[in-house]
């Protein structure tokens, strides 16, 4: 069996905020896999090494050391809109979707792991979306002509807190 990479990123869409899409190191996984023509003539190819809902990834736990999550952020774009199609677009139940997604990114990543969270807030505020993880940032910057596009930066714990009060309790 072949070993996994160390990186994952969950929603790569186009793979468009990669310095090098084609990274070896990077398992690149989206529920898509398309190609459009966009209004302006350029080409969209969203083409993932592997299917996969970022809901429920099939990958064993602490399989990655870093996680890339960009989920769709919009809630309303036309269907054939470059927005839409470049991004993608959240269903109805949008809550409990990120926060599945939240969810799996932090069961697959290694204790102590990274995971890099993109959102932009044109559609949701940033606060909205943090508040369907338990798990607390480190640190992010905010990018974009409005400075909507949050950067957002958390590490696994080492330990679950479960193991660690039992650990307490055991002394």
């Amino acid at each position: 069996m072949s070993t996994l990479p160390s990186i994952l990123d969950a929603c790569c869409g186009s793979r468009m905020f990669w310095f090098d899409p084609q990274n070896q190191g990077v398992l690149f996984g989206d529920v898509r896999e398309e190609s459009h023509i966009l209004c302006d003539g350029r080409a969209l190819d969203i083409k993932p090494d592997v299917l996969m809902d970022f809901r429920a990834m099939p990958f064993a736990d602490n399989s990655f050391k870093l996680v890339s999550f960009d989920p769709p952020h919009l809630r309303k774009a036309g269907k054939l809109s470059w927005l839409g199609l470049k991004y993608g677009v959240l269903g109805q139940d949008w809550r409990e979707d990120i926060r599945k997604g939240f969810a799996e990114c932090f069961r697959v990543l290694e204790p102590e792991g990274v995971l890099i969270f993109k959102w932009n807030e044109i559609q949701i505020k940033v606060s909205e979306v943090l508040a369907l993880t338990e798990h607390k940032p480190l640190f992010g910057h905010k990018s974009g002509k409005r400075a909507d596009t949050h950067w957002i930066t958390f590490m696994k714990p080492r330990r679950a807190a479960a193991q660690i009060g039992s650990e307490k309790g055991e002394r």
